[in-house]
């Protein structure tokens, strides 16, 4: 009698079916963050050039690139940060583009890109806080790094768990699956907060945008 062994199947969305609108979120966002974080890279260079330069995205006193892009917080890692943008918002896009062409990718890779998006995301909350607080000044394309950021950790947090990509706890999928038409409200409540806090701390934006 010989020994059937069972390869361990790589995972995949429940359904079997392409996951067309996750593929969809994780393109968008990606190439939205790509862009802003692209465009930071052009405005490191015009500075490092020109340091006194004043860069396009300079608007008024309280929206501006160039305090934020000369301050530390804009090299943390003894290098500009929007070069950890690029290259991540382009795995993004890879898996997304991986997802459209039906590939089956195993759970620590999921588990792996879960991280990185935890990552990503406390990282431009970070930044944010800094942006706010710290700086002074609101920087055009990092706000939209900002907007795609949220969007993709959250609503792909909920999604993969729903589909099992990252955990093997029924109840959680259950519980995820059952939340997730839903899940726009978490990215939706953390844009109210940051748009409310930018507002609280700059109580002259507003009338300086409109006036």
């Amino acid at each position: 009698m010989t020994a059937v062994t069972t390869a361990p199947r790589p995972l995949h969305p429940a359904s079997g079916r392409r996951p067309v609108a996750a593929a969809v979120l994780l393109l968008v966002a990606g190439v939205t963050g790509f862009v802003g974080s692209f465009a930071l890279v052009v405005d490191k260079f015009r500075l490092l050039e020109n340091p006194g330069q004043a860069l396009s995205c300079d608007v008024n006193p309280f929206i501006g690139c160039s305090p934020v892009m000369q301050s530390w917080q804009a090299s943390l890692f003894g290098f500009p940060n929007p070069l950890i943008g690029v290259a991540g918002f382009v795995a993004v896009v890879v898996v997304a583009l991986a997802l459209l062409a039906g590939a089956r990718l195993e759970r620590w890779f999921w588990v792996a890109f879960q991280l990185g998006l935890l990552l990503a995301w406390a990282f431009v909350t970070w930044l944010f806080t800094q942006a706010v607080y710290s700086i002074g000044a609101l920087c055009p394309w990092c706000m939209l790094v900002w907007l795609a950021t949220i969007p993709l950790f959250w609503v792909s947090t909920v999604w993969m768990a729903a589909r099992g990509l990252t955990t093997g706890s029924p109840r959680v999928r259950r519980t995820a699956g059952a939340f997730l038409p839903f899940s726009w409200v978490l990215p939706a409540a953390n844009i109210v907060i940051v748009a409310t806090l930018i507002l609280l701390q700059f109580p002259r934006l507003l009338p300086t945008l409109l006036g």
